[in-house]
């Protein structure tokens, strides 16, 4: 696997974290259009079947620098912040309910006739260990269908 082109804090690093998961995905939507969709997070239940009850803090309509957002995916209540928001680019965020803490980073890089989406996450706690030791794939799969939404969301705009 190629070194990971994600800014990681120390403690998320990828080989300082019990779980690890790289997803990628290159499609044909414009790189401004994939991002419109990425950020729209109250929007994400409409085509990522994962992701419940997203609030953004404030009542935003869309992520943005230091946005706080709440929001529940394999069954978890977490609590997220964006840490890192580079526009069109790059979004990452710490996400942390009890027994979990994680760093879930996005990569947006335009290519001839699109861009190719980078997402990479870890996790820190016993929930973590826990879902990675029962459930060896479901978050690469789980993460593979949000690309894949994020596309077919980003062609339908």
């Amino acid at each position: 696997m190629p070194p990971s082109p994600i800014h990681w804090p120390a403690r998320f690093e990828p080989g300082r974290s019990p779980v690890h998961v790289r997803n990628e995905l290159t499609n044909s939507a414009p790189a401004t259009t994939v991002w419109a969709a990425l950020i729209a997070a109250p929007q994400w239940p409409d085509w990522y079947a994962n992701a419940h009850d997203v609030v953004v803090e404030g009542g935003a309509r869309d992520l943005g620098p230091g946005a706080r957002f709440t929001w529940k995916t394999f069954g978890v209540a977490l609590r997220s912040m964006v840490e890192e928001f580079i526009p069109e680019t790059r979004i990452a965020w710490l996400a942390e309910a009890f027994g979990v803490s994680a760093w879930h980073a996005w990569l947006i890089t335009p290519t001839e006739g699109g861009c190719r989406v980078l997402t990479e996450e870890t996790q820190h706690g016993v929930l973590a260990r826990a879902g990675a030791l029962f459930f060896l794939t479901r978050m690469s799969d789980w993460h593979q269908r949000w690309l894949e939404g994020l596309a077919g969301r980003a062609g339908d705009q």
